[in-house]
């Protein structure tokens, strides 16, 4: 068992950099990971941009996919050399917002047992996925064992971009027969797009201006797509849907354009679920609001996680019923991470995810 490890660290706003770290200690409740596989996620570049603060030296990354390594002394029901995955959630499962079913805003610790975001630890609070190694804390309630015959690339989305995207369709309470707007198709739109259809919306319509997203949205279950660099969005989903509007529209990029467009093609009664990471405050126009009279619905979701949420998500993957591992565009070695990054950060090449590994 080495002592040290290569990890990607955050350095300064504009700055990630391959650096050398000690291994994690295991404690009690944890589980020491070797990552086989990674990737890269748009909160990461957030971070890389000073957008999302962090501290200096923090290991970057929240999306593990893995061999356990090491056990803590009182972790019981798994194995050294058990392939699993971890949720870019990481909750305690024992705080009073997660006995509530609010895993991502579990609070241990604290007097009342909440916490804003509090279960976002990996990369955020402690050291990442993108190294050699991982402690993933409280095991028991994280770490969900790798159905055999899936590979690391199919259930590489399952941490994050998977869990939020369908989380958002999950948010919105879609139902069969719904008709959904989607804006932004990318890794996590593709995502709530995908979830829309299992959830049983029967008409999907993206919006972006990639086309090989729109494609691939095609690809996922949208029915329609809206390329909003040829046409207003708003006015192509009011014709798409005589003028009714849709019942659920989900906003997955975090402007202030895709929100208002969000809110503007709702029918009556109908459901915002925003996915966005916001970087400034959000404006609500009066007239899509109806003056607040529309008995509108607009919710927020961070990603679920835990490993219960973990098993349903590669459930559905072994099923067949989605597939996500075509979103895996790109594919590096941890040592050239700060050029993947590059790559990412500048959606070069048509990027969608990149897949990292040791």
């Amino acid at each position: 068992m080495p002592k040290t490890m290569m990890a990607a660290v955050f350095v300064e706003p504009g700055t990630i950099r391959l650096r050398e770290k000690p291994v994690p200690e295991v404690g009690p409740l944890d589980a020491l990971l070797r990552i086989t596989t990674t990737t890269i996620c748009g909160t990461d570049v957030h971070i890389l941009k000073g957008e999302y603060p962090v501290e200096r030296g923090l290991t970057i990354g929240h999306e593990p996919v893995g061999v356990i390594e090491r056990l803590g002394s009182a972790v019981r029901g798994y194995r050294e050399g058990q392939r699993v995955i971890a949720g870019a959630i990481t909750p305690s499962g024992h705080s009073n917002a997660c006995l509530c079913g609010f895993c991502s805003q579990d609070g241990a610790g604290t007097a009342h047992g909440w916490k804003p975001l509090g279960g976002w630890r990996f990369g955020n609070t402690i050291d990442g996925c993108q190294a050699e190694y991982v402690l993933v804390p409280d095991a028991m309630a994280n770490l969900a064992p790798v159905p055999d015959g899936l590979t690391d690339e199919q259930v590489l989305m399952c941490p994050d971009i998977m869990s939020t995207g369908f989380g958002g369709a999950e948010s919105g309470a879609i139902r069969i027969g719904d008709t959904v707007a989607v804006f932004a198709q990318g890794p996590i739109g593709l995502c709530a797009t995908a979830g829309a259809k299992l959830m049983g919306a029967t008409r999907i319509i993206a919006v972006d201006r990639v086309p090989e997203r729109l494609e691939m949205a095609k690809r996922l279950g949208a029915d329609a797509v809206v390329d909003f660099s040829k046409a207003d969005p708003v006015e192509a989903i009011r014709q798409l849907t005589d003028g009714r509007g849709v019942d659920v529209s989900i906003e997955a990029l975090g402007l202030q354009s895709t929100f208002e467009a969000a809110l503007r093609v709702l029918r009556p009664g109908g459901t915002l679920s925003s996915l966005g990471v916001y970087s400034t405050d959000l404006r609500i126009p009066l007239d899509a609001f109806m003056a607040g009279l529309g008995d509108h619905r607009i919710v927020t979701t961070l990603c679920p996680g835990g490993k219960e949420r973990m098993r349903r998500l590669m459930s559905a993957i072994s099923s067949g019923r989605v597939d996500l591992k075509p979103l895996v565009t790109h594919r590096f070695r941890l040592e050239r991470i700060e050029e993947a990054y590059d790559l990412f950060s500048h959606q070069r090449d048509g990027v969608l995810k990149v897949a990292i590994t040791p």
